[in-house]
């Protein structure tokens, strides 16, 4: 086994840095939404998943997994949000037999909307600061960490069954 290195003060530095920018972002973005838009982040979160899929539907399951969240989590949020008029549970796939969630009309105009004001609060927060350069820079560390750290579902052996 290799010895791990201990961080240098700079080092610790960029590390606290970078966690507090993240940190301050996240509130920040989260407040866009709940002023602008009255909806939550995990909210956001679900509406923009749903907006994305085909039929603006999906299975529980497949929301659950998508969002990396546990069913019980997805459960109750979806139970929050039906009771707010922006989603609906429907019978999905082609025999009708799996519980599925789809959005409302008012789940597709707040998810429209939402999409909009919430890029612009990225625009104005995150990418007017940077340079084309530093943003393409944070891009392929982004998708170097990415492809280090998620579980790749292509080398996960399958056995057919969903």
């Amino acid at each position: 086994m290799t010895e791990t290195r201990s961080l240098e003060p700079r080092e610790w530095e960029f590390w606290d840095v970078w966690m507090r920018a993240q940190r301050l972002l996240a509130r920040e973005l989260e407040r866009g939404l709940q002023r602008d838009c009255d909806i939550s982040k995990a909210e956001f979160s679900v509406l923009v998943t749903l907006w994305q899929a085909a039929d603006r539907e999906w299975r529980v399951g497949e929301l659950s997994e998508s969002l990396d969240w546990d069913k019980s989590r997805v459960s109750h949020q979806l139970t929050r949000m039906e009771k707010r008029g922006f989603v609906e549970r429907t019978r999905y796939g082609a025999d009708g037999r799996r519980a599925g969630i789809g959005l409302t009309a008012e789940g597709r105009r707040i998810a429209q909307s939402a999409i909009r004001v919430h890029g612009g609060n990225i625009r104005h927060h995150v990418l007017d600061s940077l340079t084309p350069e530093q943003a393409s820079a944070i891009r392929a560390w982004s998708e170097q960490t990415v492809d280090r750290l998620e579980p790749r579902r292509s080398e996960t052996p399958s056995d057919g069954a969903s």
